[in-house]
């Protein structure tokens, strides 16, 4: 098998298994369901964006960032893996789902716009990448698809947080590891910790950075 064929059946399997994960569960139910993505629209507040502003959620699966995001008169762009994820989401905007532009697809080969976006959001799905080719191809990705002047926010599991989600490995890091991890396109300019309660009443400690896209 050669290496082409060896990386499309690894995405092949990643996308089967996210799809048994939104066809088989209640997406109020896995471990990273937030009701309300507060942190992340706090941080998207904090850039005081203009109104019609494009927001890319990388990985946004079921979550509600989509909907604060069209309340705030910004354009959005949602990514994932799972058809039925992004299904479920626009069954639950109805109307207000024309108004986002929906993908399919795996953030290291998905055809994004240069420069279309102020802001990348990815809350959860960049510390699943546990090999430096993923990692360095996820950072060209948003180097590439970021204005200058815009930010990537970026939420993966803390160092003291889980080893694993949903069956799968991850790589956890400190506000610093993900700073040097994205240089020097993009610089850090805020960090947070969140302690993120699952529907089950675990807790999950996050690393979250708000970093800014830089002429490097």
């Amino acid at each position: 098998m050669s290496e082409r064929e060896y990386e499309a059946e690894r995405r092949g399997s990643l996308q089967a298994h996210w799809e048994g994960v939104y066809q088989e569960g209640d997406p109020t139910g896995v471990s990273w369901y937030q009701p309300t993505p507060q942190l992340s629209l706090e941080l998207i507040d904090s850039l005081n964006l203009p109104a019609g502003e494009r927001v890319l959620d990388v990985g946004a699966g079921a979550s509600a960032l989509p909907d604060g995001l069209l309340e705030r008169g910004l354009k959005v762009q949602v990514l994932d893996l799972s058809a039925r994820a992004l299904e479920l989401t626009r069954e639950r905007l109805g109307a207000r789902a024309d108004a986002v532009t929906w993908q399919v697809g795996n953030v290291l080969s998905a055809l994004l716009g240069a420069a279309e976006f102020a802001v990348w959001h990815d809350r959860a799905v960049f510390h699943f990448l546990t090999d430096g080719t993923g990692q360095q191809r996820y950072v060209a990705q948003a180097a590439a698809a970021v204005q200058i002047g815009g930010y990537a926010i970026i939420a993966t599991f803390a160092p003291d947080g889980p080893q694993k989600c949903s069956g799968l490995p991850v790589q956890r890091y400190s506000a610093a590891e993900l700073a040097a991890t994205f240089a020097p396109s993009f610089v850090l300019r805020q960090e947070l910790r969140h302690e993120h309660v699952t529907p089950s009443g675990a807790m999950q400690p996050f690393t979250f950075v708000l970093l800014e896209r830089v002429n490097a």
